[in-house]
């Protein structure tokens, strides 16, 4: 799938001044993450158990 193809979104915790910011698009398979302030870079791709661990650290942290 091409990230032009993705459903990009950001936390509902990012700014709207700019701030430093990921994105997120998730598909059956995996969740892509990307730089919001260059979004021409690459992004990489994570499973989706590895993800909820991901997000499970941060939350306890």
């Amino acid at each position: 799938m091409s990230t032009t193809e993705l459903a990009w979104f950001k936390s509902t915790y990012s700014g709207t001044q700019g701030d430093d910011c990921v994105e997120v698009a998730v598909t059956e398979q995996a969740v892509h993450v990307r730089d919001s302030k260059d979004v021409t870079r690459p992004h990489f791709a994570v499973g989706r158990e590895g993800w909820s661990g991901f997000v499970g650290f941060v939350a306890e942290g």
